[in-house]
């Protein structure tokens, strides 16, 4: 079912702006976009986000990039989003020549490619564009594959150009629009007469759909992510009670609604080796819940999937709050799934940042409505990713491990940890980029990097000096957990651009460490004093005290350390 426009709009009518994160969008279409400027400032405003948005004239794509005085230039974006219509590209291609029409899919991508050069050459900003919605005109049927001037033909080749340009240029992210029609039906996305009569390409719902998929995907860039998804088994994992049904009698596997549960379990397993922390939340006997990962043969899911598991028969909100604090990160990254109602109810309650979708009655409608939310949209991906679920198992043994120390400093040197700082390493590069964008709480300043901006500052070393540290010790390898981007002031100021670290490793002495090291560094370069800024938000009051406890004096709202004066903090790192 649609998103519905004027429920979308009723949603985000008085919502308080508190702490909303700010983007300046801007829309380039060859279509109508009023509407979809509309709800993109009301999905915005439901996701507390607060658009600034510039919204072009009718099909001026071409003309706004190549205007150098336009408006689009001066607006200065974060993101442009161009948004083509297949039914306006069709009316281009039916006026062309037979010789036209063959070359029409390379002509345009080239156009697309100069437009996408003069842009980037012109204003710092991250393009969306969307692919193309496959459209059949029925003119050679289904022998268009064997045609090139099938307009059909060509859209499928359109769509895998610009799936290509996406991968040559940095800042440049496909939006799966086809996708989307396909969820929805072609009947449902379009009013044929409002296309007629007003070239509304889009009905007014699916304009909401498009806006909440969008500004899901522009969440992900501002550090609105979800990270984790928490379950609970019963009637949710699988079909019936472990405690009541046995191994034999729960449901899950290929056949019947066993299948529902399957295919659940294959796409949290594929959400899992992207690098969602999946968890267990059961009101179950532990070694009971534990047995269909153990024993059944049909379970996709096994106890090395899980990070943490918690089966008791404590109330959920409970185990909710122990399953953060082992793993570190805020409630409003969790997704917590359960069937029943109730339970749904008193984490909503006790735990308003969890995200609880309302499961539907069915369990073969799990999967297709948790897909149409668009929980889990991700601004970057690395090859570490998949090993995240390891490394909070092993922080699970280091919490073991701190109740059987009798102080602070033996646990710290029992971990035997050995640190390694050093600039940045071009196939390190996604997952420094991942951490600025996805740090919330152990950042002080803020301020997301795409991938091409850590590598255009990392190339500038008359500029900028850049640090990744990276963390091991007995237990297993943190791997990247802190990024600083240093940036010169003056010939005596050396300004901490950028630091960011995984709430995993606090109270490690990391941070001890890491100042000691840019000290050296400072020296070494020249600089009299190292400069920190601590911008406040609504996620990283953590930090708050992150500069003073570690020496810096505050001036004219920036902290400084001296660096002649500056003696070694203590840490047991090697």
């Amino acid at each position: 079912m649609l998103i519905d426009f004027q429920t979308l709009k009723s949603q985000a009518k008085g919502i308080q702006k508190n702490n909303f994160k700010k983007a300046k969008i801007a829309i380039l279409g060859n279509y109508t976009t009023q509407f979809l400027a509309k709800s993109i400032e009301y999905s915005g405003l439901k996701h507390s986000v607060e658009f600034e948005i510039y919204n072009a004239e009718y099909d001026q794509i071409e003309s706004e990039i190549y205007d150098l005085n336009s408006g689009l230039y001066n607006f200065n974006a974060d993101f442009v989003f161009i948004t083509i219509s297949s039914l306006k590209l069709q009316s281009k291609f039916y006026a062309l020549s037979a010789e036209q029409k063959a070359t029409f899919c390379r002509d345009y991508i080239t156009d697309l490619t100069n437009l996408i050069n003069v842009l980037n050459s012109r204003i710092k900003t991250k393009i969306i564009i969307n692919n193309l919605e496959i459209l059949n005109d029925e003119v050679f049927g289904n022998f268009y594959a064997k045609v090139d001037q099938s307009f059909t033909s060509n859209v499928y080749d359109l769509n895998a150009g610009l799936l290509q340009l996406a991968r040559t240029f940095d800042n440049l992210y496909l939006f799966d629009l086809n996708g989307l029609i396909q969820y929805y039906g072609t009947r449902h996305i379009r009013d044929w007469s409002q296309y007629v009569n007003a070239d509304l390409h889009y009905s007014l719902d699916f304009h909401a759909a498009i806006s909440e998929k969008l500004v899901a995907f522009i969440g992900a860039f501002l550090g609105a992510i979800k990270k984790c998804v928490i379950v609970d088994l019963d009637n949710t994992m699988w079909g019936g009670i472990i405690g009541d049904d046995g191994l034999q009698g729960i449901q899950i596997g290929s056949l019947g609604i066993g299948k529902s549960y399957t295919e659940l379990q294959k796409w949290i397993k594929q959400l899992k080796e992207r690098g969602i922390i999946v968890a267990v939340c059961s009101k179950n006997t532990e070694s009971v819940a534990k047995e269909p990962f153990e024993k059944h043969p049909e379970m996709v899911l096994k106890l090395d999937d899980i990070a943490v598991f918690i089966a008791n028969w404590e109330n959920k909100a409970d185990n909710i709050r122990a399953i953060q604090q082992i793993l570190n990160i805020g409630f409003d990254s969790m997704v917590f799934l359960d069937d029943n109602p109730a339970e749904r109810s008193i984490i909503r309650q006790n735990l308003p940042a969890v995200c609880v979708p309302e499961l539907p009655e069915d369990p073969a409608l799990y999967l297709d409505y948790l897909k149409s939310l668009h929980l889990f949209e991700t601004a970057s991906f690395s090859a570490g990713d998949k090993d995240r679920t390891k490394q909070y198992q092993e922080e699970a043994q280091r919490q073991q491990l701190q109740f059987t120390v009798t102080n602070i400093e033996d646990y710290l040197k029992s971990l035997q940890m050995e640190i390694v700082i050093e600039p940045f390493n071009p196939i390190d590069i996604p997952r420094i980029a991942q951490l600025t964008q996805r740090s919330n709480q152990f950042n002080l300043r803020t301020v997301r990097y795409s991938e091409v901006e850590i590598r255009d500052m990392a190339a500038d070393s008359s500029n900028y000096f850049t640090c990744s540290v990276k963390l091991k010790d007995k237990f297993g390898d943190y791997g990247l957990i802190s990024v600083l981007i240093l940036k010169r002031l003056s010939d005596e100021s050396l300004f901490i651009d950028t630091w960011v670290m995984s709430c995993r490793v606090l109270k490690r002495g990391v941070e001890n460490a890491v100042v000691n090291y840019c000290i050296a560094l400072a020296k070494n370069n020249g600089f009299r004093r190292l400069v920190g800024e601590y911008i406040a938000t609504a996620k990283n009051d953590l930090v708050r005290e992150h500069y003073p406890s570690l020496g810096f004096a505050e001036k004219d709202g920036l902290w400084h350390l001296d660096v002649q004066n500056f003696k070694p903090l203590i840490h047991y790192i090697n």
